[in-house]
């Protein structure tokens, strides 16, 4: 096709119909690696000038758009057999992995498929204790898996992944019936591994989610409180975040009687070997959720109840990086400010202002921005 037929397609990227848009890529897909004879339709219209960023085109905008999409949708779509008497328990299904071997013993019962999310998630979990246990044969999984938490961060940078991880399911994948839970509970953990890339992931997951403002009752409510997410109306126990957010900001700092009983209890006299978060991407990763988290009334006066002011007021005097020092000192605004009819009302609106300042910062996630109000 010539170049001139090419761009006659390009407006259907973002056509209403999904059947269209795959055709339209399909055709265009050929183009994109670096020596097509055409590849410069794709770059007509790029901006950029002076400090600012450079700004796709909308051609970009939609090819970035589909390729979220897809692969985000084939994660979570993707499914695993399964048979109870098997000793292997899962198996790839003939149309996802047609050269596998048959497992042995070959499955005897009727297969059934189940999520894979869920089994990759209890993978990771398991990976943890990798590294922990010397005899490579007692080991749950024979590699950490540290790097899955990337993948978790990367789904949850679309508001089908965010759902995911908060839509309670059973504990157990392979079990329908059960208590409920909300998948993220189970990496709250991990926000103080030792391991950079696990920890990293998992805070960026945090993040990600708590761009979802309906959220933020179940991120923040105890384990003690039932609540759903909407437009979900099913209730599971409150994930109870916000200790995981803080002691990666806490430091061995002594705080009057009056302040640490506002701390959360994990959060009280901690040891004078407690150190902060070595990573600043990190730091400003969690301070950036608490600003996430400050965006309705209801969340910001939790937070002033709990100690959020007393844990960062420590942190400010001790940081050395002025970009997440500015980002502290927006969030003690929020934290201090009084509160009237009028800021609850400028909810809507200072929940737009904050979820687009960081993004500007972290354009991962500027496709989701009017969605997520």
């Amino acid at each position: 096709m010539s170049a001139d037929q090419l761009k006659e397609l390009l407006p259907f990227l973002h056509d209403p119909n999904p059947q269209v848009r795959q055709i339209a890529l399909s055709n265009l897909l050929g183009q994109t690696p670096k020596g097509s004879p055409h590849r410069e339709i794709f770059f007509t219209g790029l901006r950029a000038g002076g400090l600012q960023q450079a700004q796709d085109n909308e051609v970009i905008h939609d090819l970035k758009l589909l390729c979220r999409d897809t692969l985000v949708r084939t994660l979570l779509d993707l499914a695993q057999g399964n048979d109870p008497k098997s000793l292997t328990l899962y198996f790839p299904v003939q149309s996802q992995s047609g050269t596998s071997p048959a497992p042995v013993p070959y499955p005897s019962a009727e297969p059934r498929s189940v999520e894979a999310l869920p089994l990759l998630l209890d993978a990771f979990i398991q990976g943890a204790a990798a590294d922990e246990i010397e005899d490579k044969d007692k080991r749950p999984r024979k590699a950490n898996l540290h790097f899955l938490s990337s993948v978790f961060a990367n789904l949850t940078t679309a508001p089908v992944g965010r759902m995911f991880f908060l839509t309670p399911r059973t504990s157990d994948p392979l079990k329908a019936d059960g208590d409920l839970e909300y998948p993220l509970t189970k990496l709250l953990v991990f926000t103080e591994h030792k391991d950079t890339i696990r920890r990293g992931g998992v805070a960026s997951t945090l993040k990600n989610c708590a761009f979802y403002v309906q959220s933020h009752r179940a991120l923040l409510l105890p384990e003690s409180e039932r609540v759903a997410v909407s437009p979900s109306t099913v209730e599971a126990s409150g994930m109870e975040i916000l200790p995981y957010l803080l002691l990666p900001l806490a430091g061995p700092e002594e705080f009057d009687l009056e302040d640490q009983e506002l701390l959360p209890p994990a959060l009280q006299f901690l040891p004078p070997t407690k150190r902060r978060e070595s990573d600043p991407v990190l730091r400003l990763t969690h301070v950036e959720t608490l600003l996430l988290l400050c965006t309705t009334r209801w969340a910001r006066e939790y937070l002033r109840k709990n100690g959020v002011y007393e844990i960062v007021r420590a942190l400010h005097e001790n940081e050395q990086v002025d970009k997440i020092s500015e980002h502290i000192e927006r969030l003690v605004n929020f934290l201090k400010r009084d509160e009237g009819p009028e800021t609850e009302a400028d909810d809507v609106l200072g929940a737009t202002e904050t979820i687009e300042a960081i993004q500007m910062e972290d354009p991962v996630d500027e496709d989701s921005r009017i969605e997520e109000i």
